[in-house]
C-alpha cells in the first residue's frame, strides 16, 4: 500500500472519527439540558444515535490499526484477526440499532407501511456488509495459514540446504 493511500485513508478516518466525536457531544449535550416544556421527545433517537457514532468508532479505529499493519507488513497474522473482528461486530451493532430505529418509527407509519419496509430492508444491507467482512476474515485466515505454511516450508527447506 503506497504512502499516499495510506495517508488518505488516515486522513479520511481522522475527519470521520472527529466528526463522529463531536455529534456525540451535542448529543450527550441535548440529552443532558432539559428542554424548555420538559418533554425529550426524542431521546430514545439520541441515545441510539451515540451509540451508533459508538459503533462507527469501534469500526474506525480497528481500520486505523488495520492499516497500520498493512504498512508494516504484520497484516497476515493472527493479531489482525481482533481488529476485523472488531469491525464485524460494530457492522452488527450499527445494524441491530437500525433495526431499533425502524421498530420506534414503524407505529408512526402506519398509513404507509412502505417506508418501515424500505427501512427493514436497509438493516438487511447493514447486516449483509458485515457479512462480506466474515468472508473477507475467512481469506485472511487462509492467507495466514498459508504464510504459516509457507515459513515451515522455507524452514524446512533451510535445513535441507
Amino acid at each position: 500500500m503506497g504512502k499516499l493511500t495510506v495517508g488518505a485513508l488516515r486522513a479520511v478516518l481522522v475527519v470521520v472519527l472527529a466528526g463522529t466525536v463531536f455529534v456525540q457531544a451535542l448529543m450527550v449535550w441535548a440529552l443532558a439540558t432539559d428542554p424548555e416544556d420538559g418533554s425529550l421527545p426524542l431521546t430514545p433517537l439520541r441515545v441510539i444515535t451515540i451509540l451508533g457514532m459508538v459503533s462507527a468508532q469501534v469500526a474506525l479505529v480497528s481500520v486505523w490499526r488495520l492499516v497500520a499493519m498493512v504498512r508494516r507488513g504484520t497484516v497476515f497474522s493472527h493479531a489482525a484477526f481482533r481488529y476485523v473482528d472488531a469491525v464485524i461486530g460494530a457492522i452488527v451493532a450499527a445494524s441491530l440499532l437500525w433495526f431499533t430505529v425502524t421498530v420506534l418509527n414503524a407505529p408512526g407509519q402506519r398509513d404507509d407501511p412502505g417506508v418501515t419496509v424500505i427501512m427493514g430492508g436497509v438493516g438487511l444491507a447493514i447486516l449483509g456488509v458485515a457479512l462480506i467482512v466474515l468472508v473477507l476474515r475467512m481469506l485472511l485466515a487462509q492467507a495466514v495459514a498459508r504464510d504459516v505454511e509457507a515459513a515451515q516450508m522455507q524452514a524446512e527447506l533451510d535445513e535441507v540446504i
